[in-house]
């Protein structure tokens, strides 16, 4: 076979991505074609910018269906997205730009420096949600593009299940993580840390 690794299930994924068997006969005869996706992120000047549209999912719901994606949710984050204080909205599209972790000195790569340099950037704390829509936004292998073992989205910190306030986070591992929400925090140089653009 001309290509060994392909298995049975790589065919039938092809086969539903072209609409089943007719999209095949239409693929086959030129009728449809297939073309690269845009990325749906890119980088300028060390800021990375992409943009997620929320649809009504409760914190609950979020749980279920980031694990039926495969997503790891771990218990600190479940309790965070079952807090009354994780409050999502429905079709309201939130324009992301996250700093590099590079653009700080290790000095100054804390929570109280970052969102100070948010707000000269007129930048917003965004919806803890964010951190949600953007495991269905980038996948494992945007994050190894992009050269980020973390986005860290800097809502509103939340109590989570021990009583610390926490920041949702998504790894490039597939999961969504809760961090430290504490200024003095001191994070590594592998985050980039998530705000949201004021609209208009």
């Amino acid at each position: 076979m001309k290509y060994g690794e392909l298995t049975l299930g790589h065919v039938e994924a092809v086969v539903n991505k072209l609409g089943g068997m007719e999209g095949v006969q239409k693929f086959l005869s030129g009728e449809l074609t297939v073309s690269e996706s845009e990325s749906p992120w890119y980088i300028n000047n060390g800021v990375i910018h992409f943009a997620v549209t929320s649809d009504g999912t409760t914190g609950e719901e979020w749980i279920k269906r980031l694990r039926d994606q495969g997503v790891f949710v771990n218990l600190d984050t479940e309790s965070i997205l079952l807090s009354p204080d994780f409050k999502p909205t429905n079709g309201v599209t939130t324009v992301v730009e996250a700093l590099e972790g590079s653009f700080f000195s290790e000095e100054e790569r804390n929570t109280t420096e970052i969102r100070a340099e948010a707000q000269r950037q007129g930048w917003q704390q965004p919806n803890a949600e964010v951190a949600c829509l953007m495991c269905e936004r980038l996948t494992p292998e945007d994050m190894k593009a992009i050269d980020l073992a973390w986005i860290i989205v800097m809502h509103e910190p939340i109590k989570s299940s021990d009583g610390t306030l926490n920041l949702l986070s998504m790894g490039r591992s597939n999961l969504i993580h809760a961090y430290s929400g504490d200024y003095s925090f001191i994070w590594r140089k592998k985050c980039g840390f998530a705000f949201a653009v004021p609209q208009e």
